[in-house]
């Protein structure tokens, strides 16, 4: 069985919901979710939280993940493409790991089925260098518009339809799929070999329900809570070890 080490990344400098990382939802700490469902999981070797924030590390290592350094700052800006992070972590980790997953703590409704459906699907993907996880679009790019000046144009070029696909149903119009933010399993040979975090050819890792339900925003907040609430979803369980 290949070694695999999940990376559980939350800075700290969520502007739209400040502490977002560690904000009680159900009773407990966002991030406690992200750590139970990759422990639970049953898969990894090590489960490592990534964090620029002593205050983070402190509540990552209370549930069980381990935090065996800090990010730089300049590692934890919102604008810095995630390979750098990526590439810092497997350098200072001080192991080789063949595997390597991003389990996101902002994605509260993943449990740990999700993180070995991703990892069986990869191994029984040999051609692949890594899964993402991806859903059905709701907002169909071929029903969308560029606006120029007064007028606008199809975003996708669509002349050589009988019909176009803004003139069409939903349901009649091709499956598209956009990538959400629930689970990214690669090779470790990928960062070196590509400078990437997926590589050259990406599996699509179809998530169900609420899996990909990402929290980005006060509207998400809420809407996660009402999602427990109405019992349209549910949290990994969650328990502080002793």
């Amino acid at each position: 069985m290949p070694s695999v080490v999940a990376l559980i990344p939350a800075r700290s400098g969520s502007e739209r919901v400040p502490d977002k990382n560690i904000r009680p939802l159900a009773g407990h700490p966002l991030l406690a979710y992200a750590v139970a469902s990759a422990t639970q999981a049953g898969i990894f070797d090590r489960v490592v939280c990534l964090t620029d924030s002593g205050k983070i590390a402190e509540v990552a290592q209370r549930y069980g993940a381990d935090v065996p350094f800090l990010r730089p700052a300049a590692l934890a800006t919102a604008t810095l493409p995630d390979i750098e992070w990526i590439k810092h972590a497997l350098d200072q980790l001080g192991e080789h790991y063949d595997l390597f997953a991003i389990v996101r703590a902002t994605n509260p409704f993943r449990g740990p089925d999700v993180l070995r459906r991703g990892l069986e699907q990869l191994l029984a993907t040999p051609e692949a260098d890594s899964i993402r996880a991806v859903e059905l679009v709701k907002q169909h790019p071929g029903k969308m518009w560029v606006l120029e000046g007064k007028t606008m144009r199809p975003l996708l070029d669509q002349s050589q339809l009988d019909v176009a696909w803004h003139a069409g149903q939903y349901q009649a119009l091709p499956p598209i799929y956009v990538q959400n933010s629930a689970l990214e399993i690669a090779w470790t040979r990928v960062v070196s070999q590509t400078g990437t975090r997926e590589g050259r050819v990406v599996s699509p890792f179809l998530t169900q329900g609420q899996e990909g339900f990402n929290i980005d925003d006060e509207e998400d907040w809420d809407r996660a809570r009402s999602l427990l609430d109405e019992g349209e979803a549910t949290l990994p369980d969650v328990t502080l070890p002793r």
